[in-house]
């Protein structure tokens, strides 16, 4: 792997983890502090909770878990694609 290689494929993480990063920020910061008021005017069908609540309450929760996920499945794309996934290294 070449030194511009290297590069794309640093770059390439960092935008993904900056992307991955905002989404969390929006979905735990916004959902449950900053738009909290306008959210919490809906009810979840089936439990009476307000929307707002949930989200500073589970919400974040449940998508930094899917995000983590999310990272996992797009680095081992981003590996392979990049020639050093783990994979490539034990010749499977």
């Amino acid at each position: 792997m070449g030194k511009s290689d290297k590069r794309a494929y640093w770059r390439a993480n960092l935008r993904l983890l900056a992307v991955l990063l905002a989404v969390w920020a929006v979905v735990s910061f916004g959902c449950g502090v900053v738009f909290v008021e306008v959210l919490n005017q809906v009810r979840i069908p089936g439990t009476g909770f307000r929307l707002g609540f949930w989200f500073a309450q589970q919400g974040s929760i449940y998508v930094f878990v899917l995000l983590v996920f999310v990272y996992a499945w797009r680095m081992n794309r981003l590996d392979r694609e990049h020639g050093v996934s783990e994979d490539e290294e034990r010749g499977a």
